[in-house]
């Protein structure tokens, strides 16, 4: 999949399964997270957002680890691909940053009694929001696309160090946010009616970035290769 030309004609007959799949489980785990699921004896309906919250901020942070493999990939081995999936996956990961700070504050507001706290959980998700737009920025100004993807790997590869401090907040300081609800390496601290859906839309939430990735993907292989042959038979094609 390296391949420029075998990514694109490959990922044409991949885009309507992850988009079709992708829909079918977000809308399914949101049903039974928001719908279906029992109110928090203590939060009582708000703590629904979580359906939205935690997931987002997975992948913030998830998207920004592969980003950092990417950027790997591409120092080491200088693999074309690498480098135009930094660019690609760098505004997703941004928008679910931001959906999380965003999400965050309206579940803060009724719980906390204020929009927003420098709580250590909060101040390192804004920093890696920062981090995100700093890439974002840092390709934009360098014309040379080769050049831009080996200064946004290097940023990547660096910047990764915010994931651990982000993800151990909570236990190096003391902060008002609570633990993580989500974990792979433990039992879930929820009841099975809360926590299903959550994992169902935390994999919804996977599938719509590879959906979307997939899209920008395939738009950034056609800005580069534009003068390749096969892309010009690709245009002729579709028009």
């Amino acid at each position: 999949m390296g391949s420029p030309p075998l990514f694109y004609r490959w990922s044409s007959k991949a885009l309507v399964w992850l988009g079709v799949s992708s829909i079918i489980t977000l809308s399914l785990g949101l049903f039974m997270g928001i719908g279906l699921s029992p109110a928090d004896y203590k939060q009582g309906d708000v703590y629904r957002i979580i359906y939205i919250h935690v997931p987002s901020a997975i992948m913030g942070e998830s998207i920004f680890i592969f980003m950092a493999l990417c950027g790997f990939i591409n120092i080491i081995w200088r693999a074309k691909i690498s480098g135009m999936l930094l660019k690609a996956a760098a505004p997703i990961g941004m928008s679910f940053v931001l959906l999380v700070l965003t999400t965050g504050s309206i579940w803060g507001k009724p719980t906390w009694g204020t929009w927003w706290v420098w709580d250590a959980r909060l101040t390192s998700t804004l920093i890696l929001f920062f981090i995100y737009a700093a890439l974002i920025g840092l390709h934009s100004t360098i014309e040379d696309k080769i050049k831009a993807d080996r200064a946004v790997s290097i940023l990547a590869i660096v910047g990764v160090a915010i994931i651990p401090v982000i993800k151990k907040s909570v236990d190096w300081w003391q902060t008002l946010h609570q633990p993580s609800t989500f974990k792979l390496t433990s039992a879930p601290s929820m009841s099975p009616e809360m926590y299903q859906p959550l994992l169902i839309c935390v994999i919804g939430f996977y599938l719509v970035f590879a959906f979307i990735l997939t899209l920008n993907l395939r738009n950034e292989i056609l800005e580069r290769e534009s003068s390749k042959k096969w892309v010009k038979e690709v245009i002729g094609n579709q028009s």
